[in-house]
């Protein structure tokens, strides 16, 4: 199939990452040379502290940006790590030892206190983060035999290496250099392995997420913890390079802000976004300081808050959304008029089955919400290969049903049972379970991970079977030419048209190989050429053998689609059987087709 359309081509996106890589290259190189070469104190503290707050910053954008998860606390994960080297030190350990003795107390922190705060959302849990910060605060100035307490703590002056203490500034740089380089490669990492799509997809929409069997909570604990340790063992080295630390700065709401500042002025959930923003702002403020001494207090403050502020206005996705567009410019012209797109190198036939065996089994399923009862002992059975059209008037109780049998709602009483591919039934409790057996779902209101591209958004669905990239990406093309989105590979998935989210949805979905698929209003708001092509799509799905329960409102695709339909109102099932059957019950008629149906 030929790409004919303006999206990203491949050769012009691989330029665009190489001339991309190249640039920052250049600019880690100019990091650690600059201040080399021009051999000043106070230029040495300058880079120094870029490396130091770059990451920080990348650190907590792992959990902030690649989670979506808004912590204005992380300064406890620093003062963690600034406490365990001083005090590791005084009694005679090495700091680098120390560092890692932080880290992990951080990230054990870290994972026990984010737990529930992840049930928290949006300004509620940024809340929860400030208010755990001046706990550790209030405790640091309390347990004054540890911490100093209000006067704080110094570090032995013991010179070299092995305590990380020097009179030259060249290796206090060499070691911030290095730290920060790792803590890239680390979040370069995981933004390019399974880990990252599935925080990316979670951050984005958490439900489609769930429904793509990603365990959202464990992904954020991962995260939370990873981001944690590197921000503790950065707070190490740094508490040495100032060799003094107390509960105010250590635990800083103000410092906490700070670090996250320089993520959303770079570019929020970008790898490199966090250096660029500390390359900008870190010399503004730093010889402003340097020029005015004392009235210069503060001004960091009114420094970042007015760079913010133009930043949030001219360019929205941060200094990397601006460099991003300067490079695709660039390099427009390089790639290719037109991407052939070749299909997989073995294509699987299949006969259309005759539903079979029962794969699962819905028994008086009953939901009250309040004093109202949504569904009333609602039971039916999905035989494998067959397509069961669910339908009813709107308020009937269909997608409450679907989020029971899903696994995103759980009943008041009644059971769902699956058959797995071990044979035996089981009774699933939640989304994770339900993909894990085979059952997957697409949404009434579409919800495609806008962030990502068409590729990456099949590949979220496609990292449930292959675990891998380079396996789960080559699922997802396979996928993509069944589905007709190919073309669209490489573009962003808020992109699309309507029918095309639709279709980019199903393809999630069919990525995780599913035995049973649910369909939610699929064509609902597209046009009759693509109903046809729905129907013809769910047609082939059918024919692979997975088994589909179709909410559904356009009769057209109900009636070709269904080898059985039910009808639901008011939560009850008031009619099924074969579609011609139904559509001509009295019930179904008054209920929710209208008498005029029956004259068509």
């Amino acid at each position: 199939m030929t790409d004919q359309t303006n999206t990203p081509k491949p050769a012009a996106k691989t330029a665009k990452r190489t001339a991309g890589a190249i640039a920052m290259a250049a600019l880690l190189a100019a990091i650690f040379i600059t201040p080399v070469i021009i051999d000043d104190q106070f230029v040495y503290h300058i880079f120094i502290t870029i490396c130091i707050f770059a990451g920080l910053s990348t650190a907590w954008n792992i959990v902030g940006g690649f989670a979506g998860q808004l912590s204005l606390g992380h300064a406890i994960f620093y003062g963690i790590g600034a406490y365990a080297g001083i005090m590791l030190t005084n009694i005679g350990i090495s700091p680098w030892i120390g560092m890692f003795a932080g880290a992990g107390i951080a990230a054990a922190v870290a994972a026990i206190i984010s737990y529930p705060c992840f049930r928290l959302h949006g300004p509620f849990f940024a809340l929860s983060t400030i208010a755990l910060l001046e706990v550790f605060r209030v405790l640091a100035l309390h347990f004054r035999d540890f911490t100093g307490g209000a006067t704080g703590m110094m570090i032995p002056l013991n010179i070299g290496w092995e305590w990380m203490v020097f009179r030259e500034r060249l290796p206090a740089l060499i070691i911030a250099f290095g730290m920060m380089c790792f803590i890239l490669a680390v979040a370069w990492w995981i933004r390019s392995h399974r880990l990252g799509f599935q925080l990316v997809a979670t951050r984005e929409r958490e439900s489609a997420a769930r429904a793509a069997g990603v365990g959202t909570v464990k992904v954020r604990l991962f995260a939370v913890s990873i981001s944690a340790a590197l921000t503790a063992m950065m707070g190490t080295f740094h508490g040495m390079y100032l060799t003094f630390i107390e509960p105010e700065s250590a635990f800083s709401l103000a410092f906490s802000i700070q670090i996250a500042m320089f993520a959303l002025i770079g570019g929020l959930g970008t790898v490199f976004g966090p250096l660029l923003g500390a390359v900008l702002l870190v010399p503004l403020t730093e010889f402003a300081r340097g020029a005015l001494g004392a009235e210069a207090i503060g001004l960091h403050g009114f420094v970042y808050g007015a760079v913010l502020v133009l930043v949030v206005i001219f360019i929205p996705n941060g200094l990397m959304g601006l460099v991003g567009r300067w490079f695709t410019s660039r390099t427009a012209t390089t790639g290719t008029q037109a991407a052939e797109i070749s299909t997989p190198d073995e294509v699987r036939t299949f006969t259309p089955p005759e539903p079979g065996e029962e794969i699962m089994r819905v028994r008086n399923l009953n939901k009250h919400f309040g004093g109202l009862h949504v569904t009333n002992d609602v039971s039916f059975t999905l035989r494998e290969g067959e397509i069961l059209g669910l339908i009813g008037p709107n308020g009937a109780g269909k997608t409450t049903l679907f989020n029971m049998i899903s696994g995103f709602l759980d009943a008041d009483s009644g059971t769902v049972e699956v058959k797995g591919p071990d044979g035996k039934w089981h009774s699933p409790t939640n989304p994770a379970d339900f993909a894990t057996l085979g059952v997957g779902r697409t949404f009434q209101i579409v919800q495609p991970f806008a962030a990502m591209t068409v590729e990456e958004n099949i590949m979220v669905g496609a990292f449930h079977r292959y675990p891998h990239v380079d396996d789960a990406r080559a699922a997802a093309r396979r996928t993509a030419e069944k589905m007709g989105l190919a073309p669209y590979l490489h573009a962003e998935a808020s992109s699309l048209t309507i029918g095309g989210l639709k279709r980019l949805e199903v393809a999630r979905v069919m990525a995780m190989e599913p035995r049973v698929l649910l369909l939610d209003e699929v064509m609902a708001g597209i046009n009759q050429s693509d109903v046809r092509r729905a129907i013809d799509l769910m047609l082939s799905i059918r024919d692979e053998g997975v088994s589909i329960i179709a909410i559904e409102h356009v009769m057209q695709a109900v009636m070709s689609l269904s080898d059985h339909v039910i009808v639901l109102s008011s939560g009850e099932v008031i009619a099924e059987g074969k579609p011609r059957a139904v559509v001509e019950d009295p019930q179904v008629i008054e209920a929710y087709l209208g008498k005029e149906f029956t004259h068509a």
